[in-house]
């Protein structure tokens, strides 16, 4: 394992060195037989009886904070009633080393709770441990070590008291020793200790997440240290990006929340009891930062010529690196930086994206075709992300597969802007040729075209593992070669079909922690609503009327991309803000729903002018499926003209061009119902697309889609799974038909 660096405050300093002085000692072998359980004990009660008195100074800090600034109740009190907490309890000695730290760096006076300088800090100190420890699982969820993140790096689905969501790593040599932040050792054989209300497992050092957002790190690296981002981070600086950089949570929304002006959407009509549409807590920002290294720098500098050491690399030498190959040479090439359309500002904003992504939802693996998620790493076919960056409309791909996986050795096989030959029953893979049609990677990759910056420009960007930091607002992600949106970047991107997840489109999603989540979390009913007097999701606007969910929908085995989906009722209206298209062209945008007899109609808008968009043909019934058009009083025929696949790829291709004329296309042949299974959507006739929109499109433009119910039936569900964006390269190439995937 590569343990990630990260920033560490100097409250968290003595932890460190304990961690360090702990590693021989995690190393011993644990004893797998024992497993504590009391069953008529509260979390509360085993740490006050514990008979070490290990947790002596823990239990009196449980007892001295209170739940909320809200509540007079204490934590303590907390776990001492029903509920399912997981609390990482720190004994003693991590305690005492912790206030050491405090001490050493000058914090406090003494190495005890009289050296506080104040009350206001005392009390903040005493929050930063007990908040930081425990998870509040709601009404069913607590996690022992067989439930914990299956990857090094990978964060627990639920947040802690501090709605802080902590990450686990494990040793390189024995694979028990498990960390919390890669900073608080897992106790070897004082863990899973199950109680009446919860779990516990001990841990040897205080669990002390930064809370310096991205701003701050990037302000302390760039006037030099051993982070390994000097060079990327004067670039940020010089871009103006610090405010933006700084956001961590929308405060307007806080009071909102707290104070009731905001309210959760009730039950849906469909979803039962456990389909409320809970509000968001909190609207928090985030952002994700992919960064040449600084000895990648040092390394592209000394091949071009100029070698210099990180220290002595500014704006200036980069600028001139980059106009040497010929980056963004249509790029102003000024001095000012903060400017959208300088090649400094192009070049640094493309590595910036406005959602926080952990390294586990880098690329969301769950139902893609054989992939079995209980057998985490058992990868099957590509899976990829698109995601618009910072300043100009770009698009930036996330791509990982089974075989970038395997031929890694210092990633997880994730790359940036990968585009390798897929097997996928087309051109020299189709049947009359090798017959192959799985789609995976062919070990080929696309030809570099024009105003690629190398010859093995396709083969993409691997994200590495080390150094990489995290932030209270964000994540930063090393690179060791350079990324640059060129124009052969934008080319392969355009002869990609880019498929969106609907909730992949709006950062929110992600941000706030309501996508991607694992299958024990949703079966908590975790569905959320959005109020139509208050824009949550920023890319979407919400009229009066609508009653707007999420879904998240895994562990259902519904037929979903990702398994989720957006779900919309009432008297409905809104509007979708789209991402951008890579390069100027024509393009379909496609629709995917499931059908069924729950489903509504709506008329679907689409233009630049959000307040004046045009009708796109007649409405769309979503009740129209492969078979059947479903009514209550019973079903008629489909006009879509589905047909089950055949052996006669032929046939099956005729099928789908006449699909097409009815503006009608099968379910992609990439994703399932049920996990592990390679019996795809495809093969089930109310999985659908619908091509909406088919007109030219530029980059530079912003465009828009409205849905507005036609049905009078306030029940009645606009169900939104995915979008997709196809060129015309794509769809209508006379060499080779679009593939079924």
């Amino acid at each position: 394992m590569e343990t990630k660096h990260r920033i560490i405050s100097s409250a968290c300093y003595a932890s460190l060195l304990l961690l360090l002085s702990l590693t021989h000692a995690c190393q011993e072998d644990i004893d797998m037989s024992n497993r504590y359980i009391f069953e008529e004990q509260t979390v509360l009660s085993f740490l006050e009886e514990e008979p070490s008195a290990q947790f002596s100074e823990y239990v009196k800090l449980l007892k001295e904070v209170p739940i909320s600034n809200q509540s007079h109740s204490s934590v303590a009190q907390l776990l001492s009633v029903r509920g399912h907490y997981t609390c990482f309890a720190p004994n003693d000695q991590a305690i005492r080393d912790y206030l050491d730290s405090l001490y050493a760096k000058g914090l406090i006076t003494e190495p005890s709770w009289d050296g506080f300088p104040e009350q206001r800090t005392l009390d903040s100190i005493r929050k930063v441990i007990v908040y930081n420890s425990i998870i509040d699982g709601g009404n069913s969820l607590i996690y022992s070590t067989s439930d914990f993140p299956a990857h090094d790096g990978e964060e627990f689905e639920l947040p802690n008291l501090n709605d802080r969501r902590m990450s686990v790593s494990r040793g390189a040599v024995n694979s028990d020793s498990i960390f919390i932040n890669e900073q608080a050792p897992v106790d070897l054989k004082m863990r899973d200790i199950e109680v009446s209300n919860g779990c516990i497992h001990m841990v040897r050092a205080v669990i002390c997440p930064s809370n310096e957002t991205l701003a701050d790190m990037v302000g302390n690296w760039s006037r030099g240290s051993n982070s390994g981002y000097t060079v990327m981070s004067r670039l940020l600086l010089a871009c103006g990006l610090t405010d933006t950089l700084s956001k961590v949570r929308d405060e307007v929304w806080e009071k909102l929340y707290a104070t009731g002006v905001v309210k959760n959407l009730g039950l849906h009509p469909t979803e039962g009891a456990s389909g409320a549409g809970f509000l968001p807590p909190h609207r928090k920002y985030g952002f994700t930062i992919f960064a040449e290294t600084d000895d990648c720098w040092e390394r592209l500098l000394a091949e071009a010529g100029q070698p210099k050491r990180a220290k002595d690399i500014g704006v200036q030498e980069v600028k001139q690196f980059l106009q040497r190959i010929g980056a963004y040479a249509d790029a102003l090439q000024d001095d000012d930086f903060t400017n959208e359309d300088n090649i400094i500002n192009q070049f640094v904003t493309y590595h910036v994206l406005p959602v926080g992504l952990s390294r586990d939802k880098l690329v969301l693996h769950w139902n893609e075709r054989g992939y079995n998620y209980k057998n985490a790493s058992n990868y099957t076919i590509p899976v990829m992300e698109y995601y618009q960056t910072l300043g100009r409309h770009r698009l930036l791909k996330i791509f990982q597969s089974a075989e970038s996986f395997r031929q890694s050795t210092n990633s997880d096989g994730i790359f940036l802007n990968r585009f390798p030959i897929l097997r996928n029953g087309r051109g020299e893979f189709g049947p009359l040729q090798q017959n192959i049609n799985d789609y995976h990677e062919s070990g080929r990759f696309y030809p570099a075209s024009t105003g690629a910056l190398s010859p093995d420009e396709n083969e993409g960007v691997e994200i590495m593992r080390s150094p990489a930091y995290i932030a209270a607002n964000g994540y930063v992600y090393p690179l060791e070669r350079l990324l640059v949106c060129t124009e052969n970047v934008r080319i392969q991107q355009q002869r990609q079909r880019i498929r969106f997840d609907a909730a992949a489109m709006f950062p929110e999603f992600m941000n706030n922690n309501l996508r991607g989540l694992k299958e024990r979390y949703t079966e908590m009913g975790k569905n959320r609503g959005f109020p139509t007097n208050y824009k949550y999701i920023d890319g979407i606007d919400i009229y009066e009327g609508t009653q707007f969910y999420y879904l998240p929908g895994r562990g259902d085995a519904w037929q979903s991309y990702q398994g989720d989906e957006f779900n919309i009722i009432g008297n409905y209206e809104f509007i979708i803000k789209l991402p951008t298209v890579p390069r100027a062209g024509h393009y379909e945008i496609r629709y995917g729903w499931n059908a069924n007899n729950t489903r509504s109609m709506c008329q679907i808008y689409w233009g630049e002018d959000k307040n004046n968009l045009m009708a796109m043909g007649i409405p769309h019934d979503l009740r129209i499926g492969g078979l059947n058009h479903y009514f209550p009083s019973g079903n008629l025929p489909s006009i879509v003209g589905w047909e089950s696949d055949t052996e006669d790829p032929t046939y099956n291709d005729e099928v789908d061009r006449r699909m097409r004329n009815n503006g009608y296309m099968k379910a992609p042949n990439s994703y399932t119902s049920a996990y592990g299974t390679i019996i795809t959507c495809r093969s089930q006739p109310d999985v659908l697309r619908k091509i909406i929109v088919s007109a030219d499109m530029v980059p530079e433009k912003t465009y828009y889609l409205k849905f507005k119910s036609v049905l009078d039936n306030e029940k009645k569900q606009c169900n939104l799974d995915y979008l997709e964006f196809c060129a015309k390269e794509v769809f209508d190439n006379p060499e080779e038909t679009e593939d079924i995937w």
